[in-house]
């Protein structure tokens, strides 16, 4: 791990003539006469090595890796699930989806979506006196008892669910027979998008009018990004940009935004009272070949409990608290970014039980122990494929897909993918192996037993169905009557 003291943190120390812990440096933030800012910007099936500072090749993310080098980049960052709205569910609520019954992604016009009952990022902070918005895509509930501003937010703009579920999308509309995407603004269908071209600079612009006009209160600022999820789409100031195709160009927009985010923050004043967080719903669809990113040295990719499924870039800067350059390799998830904004603003945890845990402290290079004892990673229908357990991850036998050996899709349209079945349990040692290639669970009995009885516990609590096992502490999903 690489750490470097900054300036304010020496100004922290010499202020209270110790040194803080910091819990009590978030208390100081939080005393402050303005409470922190937070911004998520989340992409959509972007792979681990789809960034500069993870290694991308072919084009450029000068922005994205600028925030790098002024914050934290974690190695070990897990999506909630492999699939977008589960992951989103896990994300807002700090909850294992399964926890809150949302096992896939919504279909249109499906009557279901997140449980109004749970407790969002926006719906904790809005006590607090944060103005709350999201620009972006949603996907959690496209009725309107289901939409953002029954969730907490303010203002929302921008589209239901995935940006593929149209009928111009040629493996999408035949199939599902679905209407014209709409473009909402806080309920009310603006448009029907036919181009999505330009809807990363609208969102774009959005976030950053919201910056400005929201300078003088707390804010927590929601930037939900379609791309790169297929069909493709950018604008023709990054169309032919970079070596890598339209999926290169995309990705270079994408970093042009979250610059222009940053910018509207350091123009304002607000850089240093910003948390900045920028990740991805889940890894790359890799059935889309060209279209697709990459999750190079990962093994697999979306829908899967593979690494790179759910293992994402992840970097976040907030100046008052993580030190410069920082590089944290201690397993963080998506869980557990509520109780982190919790423990950071002062917000209040839900009574209900939640699964995340705040991770402050790892974040800061200041610990470098998690939280969480095991990362369980679910997919789908509640089934437990496999867990995390510190260096360890092992996969009970399941069916999973693979594109390895078959044809690559190209140009937007998709290869066929393979599927393979998992006929016993299989044990990998992630820091010597993290591209999951040797399975050693024949020469580690104790580590497989541990993991065993970690898996029965949560099964016991939320349920798997592989195993036909109900869970006692799993809540409803919303559905209309």
């Amino acid at each position: 791990m690489k750490t470097r003291i900054s300036s304010i943190w020496l100004f922290l120390f010499f202020l209270t003539g110790c040194k803080q812990t910091p819990a009590e440096v978030a208390n100081i933030s939080n005393n402050r006469e303005k409470s922190p800012n937070i911004i998520l910007i989340l992409t959509d099936d972007q792979g681990y090595a789809d960034l500069g500072a993870f290694g991308a090749k072919d084009f450029e993310t000068p922005h994205i890796d600028q925030m790098a080098k002024e914050g934290a980049l974690l190695t070990q960052y897990y999506a909630p699930q492999a699939v977008c709205s589960a992951s989103r569910a896990g994300i807002l609520t700090g909850c294992y989806p399964n926890r809150i019954g949302i096992h896939n992604a919504f279909m249109p016009e499906a009557k279901k979506g997140l449980n109004p009952a749970e407790l969002t990022i926006a719906e904790m902070l809005k006590p607090l006196g944060y103005a709350t918005a999201i620009y972006g895509k949603w996907h959690l509930g496209d009725a309107p008892e289901f939409l953002p501003n029954q969730h907490g937010f303010d203002d929302y703009f921008g589209i239901p669910y995935s940006n593929d579920m149209w009928p111009l999308h040629p493996q999408q509309g035949p199939v599902f027979n679905f209407k014209a995407l709409p473009l909402l603004e806080n309920g009310q269908v603006l448009d029907t998008l036919t181009d999505q071209s330009q809807l990363t600079t609208q969102l774009t612009q959005r976030a950053v009018s919201f910056i400005t006009d929201k300078k003088d209160q707390p804010f927590f600022l929601y930037v939900a990004h379609p791309q790169p999820h297929v069909p493709l789409y950018v604008s023709e100031k990054f169309k032919g940009k970079s070596k890598n195709g339209l999926y290169g160009d995309v990705i270079m927009e994408l970093d042009w935004s979250v610059g222009e985010i940053l910018k509207a923050l350091k123009d304002n004043g607000l850089e240093e009272d910003t948390l900045v967080i920028f990740t991805s719903d889940n890894g790359p669809w890799l059935a889309y070949g060209n279209h697709a990113g990459s999750a190079a040295p990962l093994r697999e990719g979306k829908g899967t409990a593979w690494e790179g499924g759910q293992r994402e870039p992840f970097i976040v800067k907030y100046p008052r608290l993580i030190p410069p350059e920082t590089v944290v390799e201690v397993p963080v998830m998506g869980i557990d970014m509520l109780p982190t904004v919790a423990a950071l603003t002062g917000g209040k945890l839900p009574k209900h039980p939640i699964d995340g845990k705040n991770v402050l402290d790892v974040l800061s290079g200041n610990s470098q122990e998690s939280p969480q004892e095991a990362y369980f990673f679910y997919y789908r229908v509640n089934e437990l494929f496999g867990v995390r357990y510190g260096d360890w991850k092992m996969y009970f036998p399941h069916r999973y897909r693979t594109m390895a050996g078959q044809p690559q899709g190209a140009d937007g349209l998709p290869g066929q993918y393979a599927f393979i079945d998992i006929q016993e349990i299989e044990l990998y040692h992630l820091p010597t192996d993290e591209a999951e290639r040797t399975n050693v669970a024949q020469f580690h009995p104790e580590v497989v037993n541990k993991i065993q009885s970690l898996a029965a516990d949560m099964r016991l609590r939320l349920g798997d169905a592989l195993t036909g096992q109900m869970g006692t502490e799993t809540r409803a999903l919303g559905i209309l009557k």
